[in-house]
């Protein structure tokens, strides 16, 4: 049994361990958590922010949670005092400071991953040495007298040595050999091939030498990982641009605190950035995102940060499933993108956010996205229609995938570029269109290798068919066209058996990328024949109901309650078809659906179809053999012009149809349309009316699709056997 103590702490960190800590029940492992008190309220009522029954807690446990912790200044620490403490002498001192410095954590640990955004995924880690550095303590105003012949500035003469302030940067043999063999043996044991180590040594020549000597003589131990020394400065540089190229980043105290905060930035925010302390002793775990006092109660903190520190947790203490659980589910929601906090985009609270995160380590289910990326001046400018786009999105998501993402780009490299970075960020396929041809403004080859940093190679198979294709046509092979023939390294081709330029598929990471050609009859084939060699994705659950006579927010209130009184969380979407309102509801549990059938209960008066199909477009089936007479004094011969012929109406009896209107539908454009039809069949008689805006001569379609949605309710009622009388929608 693992002992975990939890010191939720102040501000937000109370609220993120509400909300995050019942996850040690859902993974049921032999863990037991204790709860102890640190923070800003010790200090307050107590003078030591870090009690004494807390340290003693600590020394039983096999790790420490910590929600987070108020800092603030010396003057302010001494003014939020109780009174009768005051004026005593006490020193207020970080508890973070006091937990590394006690318990020799001298590595603190930040990992940095993309979870979701438009950019290429990357997975990296800073390593921040905690217990030296200019975080040491040794910062003083004035200049001592033992100090001034070596701490000489100009300024200094021009203000006096007592209205100095000085620090000083310390750092020991020990403290960094045993900061950079951490470093190194961490990249071994997690995957990563790169450690660099960002320092100021073109400044800072003396201690970034003496810093320098130590890095190498421990990489010297590590030769299959590659170590290298670079400007603190350009490495924030280019952890904003290409984060990707970076394994772990190993700096200095201070410079390891703003490095590892701007990796979180590119993270997405410190409200998803988790963190680890080690050292030689009981270790201690906490979010990134400090106290925020004046969030603190609001529940709009994000617990993402706080769930994946857990994952730290977990991981260090020997339960590496029970982390990825916690990992996927976190990812999962993100991507999703439905129950975010406002950091992240989206509205929900903390609470909800969390349940979502919870729900998903519950049940997790796989989500496989695709993106599309068209590439072709001529689909931008208007030139050609970009059918392929529909039909690729349509066949991928027949195949499982959720089709998230349809870009166009122009035959330029910088462009190509920038759009894969983007897909590569969201997708884990990515179906790349256009651009494989023989002429210089065909790119996309390139532009992909460029993504992907691998060069290109000519393919002789692919080369020889080719040459087949247009000799076998009469047509002269081109130098040109050894292009068609060039393929990033490492890729699979794809046959082209209507054409002459072959596609191909790569795998980078953990994501798929095909590139077919432009026309629709060699690119759509191409992807059927690959898709018949991949596994099904598996699919997501999806009802829809095609609606006539409701608003989106006539309805989305009601099912809104419907799933929240449930405690459902599927996806629901609202779009506006004219007449039609179409709802879809996509969800992953194949039990626990009492919700849905409530919900399909509450949409059927108003129900046209569950496939999307109109009222006029099943007419010919259902209406097949019947005949009727139409006294239509609503839309005079609108309806009946737009019937097949073969179902059209007749003189002699038959299903008799009376429909009129309170007023008629030409202009002026304005008010309400009120509808009635009648309907009788035999002896049996329906009535329906309703209600629409007059707002333009499209009413005519509303009108038409009610007539033709008020005979197939009547036709199937009359086949159950059943009556329903003055319906109003």
């Amino acid at each position: 049994m693992k002992k975990i103590v939890v010191l939720p702490g102040d501000g937000i960190g109370q609220e993120v361990c509400d909300a995050a800590l019942p996850v040690f029940d859902l993974l049921q492992l032999p863990i037991s958590l204790s709860f102890g008190d640190i923070g800003w309220e010790c200090w307050c009522n107590g003078g030591d922010p870090v009690p004494t029954a807390t340290w003693q807690q600590l020394e039983q446990a096999d790790a420490v949670l910590v929600g987070a912790i108020t800092s603030k200044g010396k003057q302010e620490a001494e003014q939020e005092l109780a009174s009768s403490l005051q004026g005593k002498g006490l020193r207020y001192v970080s508890p973070v400071i006091q937990l590394r410095q006690r318990l020799e954590l001298f590595a603190n640990v930040r990992p940095a991953r993309h979870l979701s955004g438009a950019r290429k995924p990357f997975h990296c880690v800073v390593i921040r040495e905690n217990t030296e550095g200019l975080y040491a303590g040794m910062d003083r105003k004035g200049v001592p007298a033992q100090m001034q012949n070596w701490v000489r500035h100009p300024n200094i003469d021009r203000s006096g040595a007592d209205n100095v302030a000085i620090s000083v940067r310390l750092q020991t043999h020990f403290g960094l050999e045993r900061l950079f063999k951490y470093a190194f043996d961490y990249a071994r044991n997690n995957g990563h091939d790169r450690v660099t180590f960002a320092d100021k040594p073109n400044v800072l020549r003396e201690s970034g030498q003496f810093a320098a000597d130590i890095f190498h003589s421990i990489a010297a131990d590590y030769p299959g990982i590659r170590a290298d020394i670079q400007n603190v400065d350009a490495v924030a540089l280019w952890l904003v641009k290409r984060p990707e190229t970076f394994g772990v980043i190993v700096a200095e105290n201070m410079y390891g605190d703003i490095l590892s905060d701007l990796a979180a930035g590119v993270m997405g925010g410190l409200g998803v950035a988790p963190s680890a302390n080690f050292g030689n002793r009981i270790c201690y775990f906490e979010p990134v995102h400090g106290s925020a006092p004046a969030m603190a109660g609001r529940g709009r903190a994000n617990p993402a940060a706080m769930f994946l520190t857990i994952s730290l947790m977990l991981r260090h203490l020997g339960f590496d499933t029970g982390a990825l659980r916690v990992e996927t589910a976190v990812s999962q929601v993100i991507r999703e993108g439905r129950n975010l906090t406002y950091d992240l985009g989206g509205c929900a609270s903390t609470n909800e956010m969390a349940q979502a995160v919870l729900s998903a380590v519950l049940q997790p289910h796989a989500i496989k996205r695709a993106s599309i990326l068209s590439i072709g001046d001529e689909l931008l400018n208007g030139r050609t229609v970009n059918t392929n786009a529909a039909e690729i999105g349509r066949r991928l998501t027949d195949m499982g995938y959720a089709v998230g993402m349809q870009l166009g780009c122009l035959n330029q490299l910088p462009a190509i570029h920038s759009a894969l970075d983007i897909c590569l960020g969201q997708s884990d396929l990515i179906v790349v269109n256009g651009g494989l041809g023989p002429t210089p403004d065909d790119l996309t080859r390139d532009g992909v290798a460029s993504a992907l940093g691998k060069g290109l190679q000519l393919d002789d198979s692919a080369m020889r068919h080719i040459e087949q294709r247009l000799t076998g046509f009469g047509l002269r092979v081109h130098p040109l066209d050894r292009r068609q023939a060039m393929f990033p390294q490492g890729a699979t081709i794809l046959n082209n058996p209507n054409g002459a330029a072959p596609g191909f598929a790569i795998q980078w990471k953990d994501r798929d990328l095909l590139a077919l050609p432009g026309p629709p009859n060699e690119c759509l084939p191409m992807l059927d024949a690959w898709m018949k060699g991949e596994s099904r994705v598996s699919r997501a659950i999806q009802h829809s109901w095609l609606l006539l006579g409701v608003t989106e927010s006539d309805i989305a209130q009601a099912i809104g309650q419907c799933l929240q009184e449930a405690g459902a969380n599927p996806k629901v979407s609202y779009r506006w078809r004219y007449p039609h309102v179409e709802v879809c509801i996509t969800h992953f549990r194949q039990q626990d659906t009492e919700w849905l059938e409530k919900i399909d209960r509450m949409l059927a008066p108003h129900v046209v179809s569950k496939d999307g199909t109109s009222a006029l477009a099943q007419l010919p089936q259902v209406m097949s053999g019947f005949t009727w007479v139409l006294n239509d004094e609503i839309t005079g011969s609108d309806f009946a012009a737009r019937l097949p012929a073969s179902i059209g109406t007749t003189d002699k009896n038959g299903i008799q149809i009376r429909a009129t209107a309170t007023r008629d539908l030409a202009a002026p454009w304005q008010g309400v349309f009120a509808m009635q039809c009648q309907v009788q069949i035999d002896d049996n008689r329906w009535q329906y009316q309703i209600e629409v805006p007059h707002q333009g001569p499209e009413v005519v379609e509303y009108a038409c699709e009610f007539l033709a949605w008020c005979l197939l309710r009547s036709v199937n009622a009359q086949r159950n056997y059943t009556s329903e009388e003055n319906i109003t929608v």
